[in-house]
Order: structure tokens, then sequence, then C-alpha cells
């Protein structure tokens, strides 16, 4: 190996270490507040429902600040806004902790979704100009597996540091861990340093909204949108109620329910490995994006129409949650092309198209958990199905759209 190739892939292992420790410190940050509420419960003298508002207001503001903090990455700079959303959001989960009331943890929550929303964004947007193009594909893998530690080590951190120094102690200790990474990113600011591409530059300088509203508008950004908000809304589905249809409609205990979902969310995790390395060694990223929904999508159809797998069940789920770790490096990888191919910021088009997980986020709880109540424990995979199904043909389609459409040369 060459000293300036040796250089280059310290400097992308920099970059990735840098970006993933900022996306790992949000997602530790997202789930920081819902394991506390059954303490707050009692603290604080008011019901789930109100306590489930912090969290609404989270996502509202989240999603709804997505797409701007895109805008605001190609214009002022991604790291400018990484920093600054993780300070938020960070200052936020640790002002949580001396919250006088329950009053106070509202607007809180929504300056810690403000914060939130710049990561996609930005941390993507770093990886497409700052990693070199033969390891783009294991950059948005790594950036994925940092998010998704995050979410798993959150509820014992909060768990175990309120169970010895209670919870005040807990969301202080979240937001100093916010906080050390955003300080780390600032002293190592220069490596998430790029400049914009000149027609990205030029689309935002004269009719900025018009410019904006152009690229929103074709059909690769929007296509890429509803898989984004189709493939949430399924995976919100698995998370959120596989356990209890698996134990209701499909007689399984709650411990084997919940070790279902793990091994779901574990085979995830190494299929992002996977598709890291495979979407470096292919240029048909659509195909396998398209291939591993479908693979998902006949998985969940199979547990659907088979309520009788017992614990069969549990390895389906553990396949079904490669296939759908597969994917993502490559769906990342097509999304950063499909900017290229529109003349625009990979900022803007970042943050719109992931603010598409948002909308299926929001939805996914209403439309299962009135299955679940209605005691439909088959329909609960029947729809995730067929929502995976429905997420395949548009990913195919932000190719052959993007193709169409293709504006400028590839980098």
């Amino acid at each position: 190996m060459s000293v300036l190739a040796s250089v280059e892939e310290r400097n992308d292992t920099a970059v990735m270490a840098l970006a993933g420790s900022a996306h790992f410190s949000s997602h530790l940050m997202q789930l920081a507040l819902p394991p506390l509420f059954p303490i707050l419960n009692v603290e604080f003298g008011v019901g789930f429902t109100r306590l489930g508002l912090i969290v609404t207001l989270f996502y509202i503001a989240s999603g709804l600040g997505q797409a701007a903090a895109g805008v605001l990455v190609d214009r002022y700079g991604a790291h400018r806004l990484l920093i600054g959303g993780l300070t938020a959001m960070s200052a936020a989960i640790g002002l949580s902790g001396l919250a006088p009331g329950y009053w106070a943890l509202l607007p809180l929550a929504v300056i810690a979704g403000l914060g939130n929303s710049v990561f996609h964004p930005a941390d993507l947007s770093i990886l497409s100009h700052c990693v070199s193009a033969q390891r783009l594909g294991r950059a948005y893998a790594v950036h994925g597996i940092a998010g998704g530690f995050g979410f798993a080590t959150s509820a014992a951190l909060i768990v175990g540091v309120t169970a010895f120094a209670g919870w005040r102690v807990a969301l202080l200790v979240v937001g100093a861990i916010g906080l050390t990474v955003a300080a780390v990113l600032f002293a190592n600011r220069a490596r998430l340093v790029y400049v914009p591409r000149q027609a990205a530059r030029a689309s935002s300088a004269s009719h900025p909204l018009a410019a904006y509203l152009a690229i929103v508008a074709s059909p690769v950004v929007l296509l890429g949108f509803a898989y984004f908000a189709l493939t949430a809304l399924a995976g919100t589905g698995v998370q959120t109620f596989a356990i209890s249809a698996l134990t209701e409609g499909y007689g399984l205990p709650l411990g084997t329910a919940t070790l279902g979902l793990t091994i779901y969310l574990v085979g995830s995790l190494c299929g992002m490995v996977f598709g890291g390395i495979l979407a470096d060694r292919t240029d048909n990223h659509h195909r396998v994006a398209m291939t591993g929904i479908v693979i998902v999508a006949a998985l969940m159809l199979v547990i659907g129409i088979l309520p009788g797998l017992g614990l069969v069940v549990l390895p389906v789920l553990f396949v079904a949650g490669i296939a759908s770790g597969t994917t993502s490096p490559s769906r990342d990888v097509l999304i950063r092309r499909a900017a290229l191919d529109v003349g625009a910021g990979t900022g803007s088009i970042f943050g719109f198209v992931y603010s598409g997980l948002d909308l299926g986020s929001s939805i996914a709880p209403l439309i299962f958990g009135i299955l679940v109540d209605y005691h439909a424990a088959q329909a609960v995979f029947l729809v995730i199905a067929a929502t995976f199904a429905l997420a395949a043909p548009t990913v195919m389609q932000v190719q052959s759209s993007a193709r169409r459409q293709r504006t400028v040369p590839a980098e």
C-alpha cells in the first residue's frame, strides 16, 4: 500500500468514526426518556398519555426540522449543523434531568427534536463528500450500525444509572456523553469540512426556494421519500408490535417473543456489515436494495399466513433482519447518486427523503395499534409484508428516474 493510500484510508476511518459517534449519541438520547416513564408517572403525577406527548413532540420537531436542516447543511456546512445540533440535543436531554415538573419537559423535547433533525442530512453529507468512493458503502454501514448500538445501549444505561443514582443523574450522564462527543467533533472539525459542488451552490444562490421545491418535486426524490416512508412504516410495525402480535396471536411466551425481536435487530446489524461490503463491490445498488426488501416481505408473509410456526419464527425473523440490514448501505448510495443526478446538495436531498422515516414512523403506531386492539395478530405481519412489498418497486424507480433526470456527470 502506498503512503498516499494509507493516509487516505486513515482519514476515511477517522471520518467514519466521528460521524458514527454522532449517530450513536443521537440514538442514545432518543430513547433516554421512555424507560423512565414509570418513574415519571409517579414523580410528576401524570398519566402515560401525557408522558407520550413528550415523545410525540420530539418526533414532530425532528420530522419538520429535517428537511430544513438539509438546506442549512448545504448552505452553512454540515460540520456546523452537526456540532450545533448535537450540542442542542445533549443540553436539552441533560436539562431534562433538572426539570422541576412535567411541563418543563415539553419545550425541552422540542429543542431535543430540532437538534436531532440535523443528524441524517449532516452525517450522510459528510460521509458522501469526505470518504473515498471505494469505501462509501462501508461508511454508510458503520453509520447505521453505530445508530443501532445507540438504541441498544440507551435503555440499559438509563436503567442502570437510575438504579444507582436516580433518574435525574441518568439524564445528566446521557447529556454529558452527548456534549463530550460534540467537543470531540469540534476538536476534529477540520476532517468534516468539505467544499460543496458548484452545481449545488449555484442552485441555492438564485431563487433558493423555487430551486429547492423543483428538486424535491422531481420524481426521483419523491420516490426516495416514498421508499423511506414505506420501509419506516413496516419497520416500526416490526419493532413496536411484533412482540404483542407474537404473544397474543401466535401463543408464544413473552420471553420468546422478545427474543424474536432481539434476533431480528441483531440480524439487521449483521446485514449492515455485509451490505456495506457489498455496496462497495457493486454498481447495482438498486437491485441489492430491492432484493433485500422482497426477501423481508416474503418472510413476513410466511409468518402472517402460518401462525403455527412456533419456534421456527425465530430463525425466520433473523434472516428477515439480515435482509433488511443489507439494503441500508446500498439505499444510501442510491440517494447520494440521486443528489448528483438532479444537481442538488446532498444535505437537501438526504434531509427531505429521510423525513419520510418520521412520516412512516408516526403513522405506524395508529395502524398496527388498531390491528392489535382488534386481536388481528396475523394481519400485523400481513400488513408489514404488504408495505415492504410496496417499497420494492419504488427503489427500482429511483434508479430509472435518476437515469432519465441526469443533468450532471457523477463525481
